[in-house]
């Protein structure tokens, strides 16, 4: 039985400390869905601090579990990555008895859903964070045709980064064979820029907290479509992407 549009869902939310931009997802989420979050101990943007960020999983997701949250979301692209989603859903399910949805599986599955296979990637990621990213992406069969983005040494210096800058590093990019363009990072600030983003690029555009608004909403059934931040919230969540 799908959930009604009324009806009030409670989303655990574990987010880096360090991270500005834990705001963006409520900010898309269809009205009476509650974000509330809980802040894993990241000050560092390397790949040794991201598999640090799950060090006590379990004790946060717990105090999460405590409000009597629905669904538990992990939202942390990179992390999610390199720590391996169903490890993390593995120990968060066993410590809550919840469904559990994590970014990077939830960027995967949004770009397949829109068939996106040749991707623009922009991220705030150092080098040794981009790299493995490119390098998951190409093992699960996308082509990421081009790469940019400043490469930022904390969450704080992601967060800082202006809307704008996205919208102006996105039309730097080559885009004639692309299918999307994919924004990698929990941490960035682009929601109120989105709709300008794809309307100026003619691509979709992807972003973490965006996926993972999607694939909480498609986990706990609630359909409706949500206007002004990209074409995969207005997209039909049973299969097929909607055409205008």
């Amino acid at each position: 039985m799908k959930t009604p549009a009324s009806r009030v869902a409670r989303v655990g939310h574990l987010y880096p400390s360090g991270g500005l931009c834990d705001d963006e997802i409520q900010l898309m989420a269809p009205t009476g869905v509650q974000f509330l979050t809980t802040r894993l101990p990241f000050r560092a943007t390397g790949v040794a601090d991201d598999l640090a960020l799950a060090d006590d999983l379990e004790l946060h997701a717990g105090l999460l579990a405590d409000a009597a949250v629905d669904l538990i979301a992990f939202n942390c692209t990179a992390a999610s990555m390199l720590l391996g989603p169903e490890p993390l859903r593995r120990r968060i399910a066993a410590e809550t008895s919840l469904p559990v949805v994590t970014t990077i599986e939830a960027v995967v599955e949004a770009l397949r859903h829109l068939r996106a296979e040749r991707i623009l990637l922009l991220d705030p990621y150092p080098p040794e964070v981009e790299e493995r990213e490119i390098d998951h992406l190409e093992r699960l069969g996308f082509t990421v045709l081009d790469a940019r983005g400043p490469s930022c040494l904390t969450p704080v210096e992601q967060g800082l980064i202006p809307p704008e800058y996205w919208l102006t590093a996105a039309l730097e990019f080559d885009r004639r064979e692309a299918d999307a363009i994919l924004l990698s990072c929990a941490g960035t600030r682009v929601a109120e820029a989105h709709h300008w983003i794809e309307a100026a690029t003619g691509l979709p555009l992807i972003t973490s907290n965006q996926a993972l608004l999607w694939d909480v909403l498609r986990t706990l059934r609630i359909d409706d479509p949500i206007p002004r931040f990209g074409r995969l919230l207005m997209a039909d969540r049973s299969g097929t992407e909607e055409t205008a």
